[in-house]
């Protein structure tokens, strides 16, 4: 069974960093995409960046192009989301999702961490 698991979270002022991580465990996740995702209260949820597990190809919300980076550790199995220059409007609990392959929806998620950005 597919577990995902975020840690990293905290409070942070604007304009500073902050990096989250989720380990994986339960199979081998050659040819699946990991994502981060977010969600602010009263939003709907949003995709931030993703990463093809094997070869490494890497997709951003234009929100965040630029500022964060997503990366993962193969031995590990840890897939990383370094954040800077945060800005208020990025608070929100942020969720670690794996899928099989590039597309369709994602199928197993994280419990969230919660990413708060003072002003």
């Amino acid at each position: 069974q597919v577990q995902l698991v975020e840690s990293g979270g905290g409070l942070v002022q604007a304009g500073g960093s902050l990096s989250v991580s989720c380990a994986a465990s339960g199979r081998t996740f050659s040819g699946y995409t990991m994502g981060w995702f977010r969600q602010a209260p009263g939003k709907e949820r949003e995709f931030v960046a993703a990463i093809t597990w094997s070869a490494g190809i890497t997709n951003y919300a234009d929100s965040v192009k630029g500022r964060f980076t997503i990366s993962r550790d193969n031995a590990r199995k840890t897939v990383f989301l370094q954040m800077n220059n945060l800005k208020p409007e990025d608070t929100a609990v942020y969720y670690c999702a794996a899928k099989l392959g590039s597309y369709g929806e994602y199928r197993y998620w994280g419990q969230g961490t919660q990413v708060t950005v003072s002003s």
